[in-house]
């Protein structure tokens, strides 16, 4: 990636090999400040906790390109998530469903954290005007739980798995863990099934790859390094995806150069070839609560696998391309059902966590 074709001297060779240095110094001091502030994010949770660290949990959760799409506002004894639709992503989610997806992650975290401290209440989606989800908690006994454990941990770890297989007993709690009234969950982990979702999401990727405008939006949510994944707080940092970092002025060209749909088939290839299988989640209605629905089990999910140490990462193109979800469907043996969300889990390592911003960044003043 780097093509420089110049002679230099002596003189020139020192000064490149001192900024050269001085650059890596400073990679290395934003690495570590990205570390501490993912630390500091990760936080237990207190035992007494104020909304605000109620709140921080919940953004911990997963969403479509870390966009962390969501505004929350407080009021005595009810947390309200609502969509923040200045972060949407209109080319890959033209009509907000992994928007709302993200949203339901979001709460489930919510409810999550609150009942282990003691706050339980009820997820009630209001389907009118923007769709926003409101939280009423009151004092319960706490209820710590596995999931609530994991939350600080889970992370979508876009890496090659080992390919080891998952127990019979723990792929049930997974299956356990999911189960939210109006979703269907389906495992796949018969080679033959992967075999044809790999198809389905290299299609997928043909597809968005073509698509210049798919490929602008994409690259604008790319941070390239951790200083730049500080700054933003949000986005798709590089080394959460076992990439080198790069300076500001290099990520943008290096990603036009490397960046392929021969090259990212081959990844997708091989990552679905390592990982031991894949869940789909299904809506039994296409609406926006029912998206939301997805989102919650998709959380649940991913929160469960983490407990049994279990890695995960969304290959979602089949969902993503319109014109791929009915053979998904069938697959899954729902035909005629639109297909929410694709999951592949396996064991696998651990990766830098993704950024996320400051809780006063995402709280609404009522």
């Amino acid at each position: 990636m780097n093509r420089r074709h110049m002679l230099i001297g002596a003189g020139g060779l020192l000064a490149l090999g001192g900024a050269a240095g001085w650059m890596a110094m400073r990679q290395r001091q934003a690495a570590a400040s990205y570390r501490e502030a993912m630390q500091a994010l990760r936080a237990d949770l207190p035992l007494q906790p104020r909304d605000h660290d109620l709140i921080r949990h919940a953004t911990l959760a997963a969403n479509g390109h870390n966009t962390q799409p969501w505004l929350f506002s407080v009021a005595l004894g009810e947390i309200t998530i609502q969509p923040d639709f200045s972060r949407r992503t209109p080319v890959v989610d033209p009509d907000d469903h992994h928007l709302y997806a993200s949203l339901g992650c979001a709460a489930e975290n919510l409810a999550l954290a609150a009942a282990a401290r003691g706050q339980g209440g009820e997820l009630v989606f209001d389907d009118h005007g923007d769709g926003r989800i409101v939280f009423a908690h009151q004092p319960t006994e706490p209820q710590e739980s596995p999931l609530f454990a994991a939350i600080p941990h889970r992370q979508s770890t876009r890496a090659v798995y080992d390919g080891r297989p998952v127990s019979a007993a723990d792929l049930q709690s997974l299956a356990d863990a999911a189960a939210i009234p109006g979703i269907d969950m389906v495992l796949i982990t018969e080679r033959p099934q992967l075999d044809r979702v790999r198809d389905l999401v290299i299609a997928g990727n043909c597809a968005q790859m073509a698509d210049p405008e798919f490929i602008r939006e994409l690259k604008a949510w790319l941070r390239f390094n951790p200083g730049q994944a500080l700054r933003t707080g949000d986005g798709l940092y590089s080394a959460a995806s076992g990439n080198p970092a790069l300076p500001d002025w290099l990520g943008p060209r290096a990603f036009d150069l490397v960046f392929t749909a021969k090259g990212e088939n081959n990844k997708y290839a091989e990552q679905l070839r390592s990982s031991v299988g894949v869940a789909v989640f299904v809506g039994q209605q296409d609406d926006r609560e029912h998206w939301m629905r997805a989102g919650r089990a998709c959380q649940r999910f991913a929160l469960q696998a983490t407990a049994l140490g279990l890695k995960c990462a969304f290959v979602n193109q089949p969902v993503e391309v319109a014109s791929l979800r009915p053979e998904l469907a069938a697959l899954v043996g729902l035909p005629g059902r639109r297909p929410n969300i694709v999951l592949r889990f396996g064991y696998g390592p651990a990766l830098p966590y993704a950024p996320r911003r400051p809780v006063e960044a995402v709280i609404r003043a009522t």
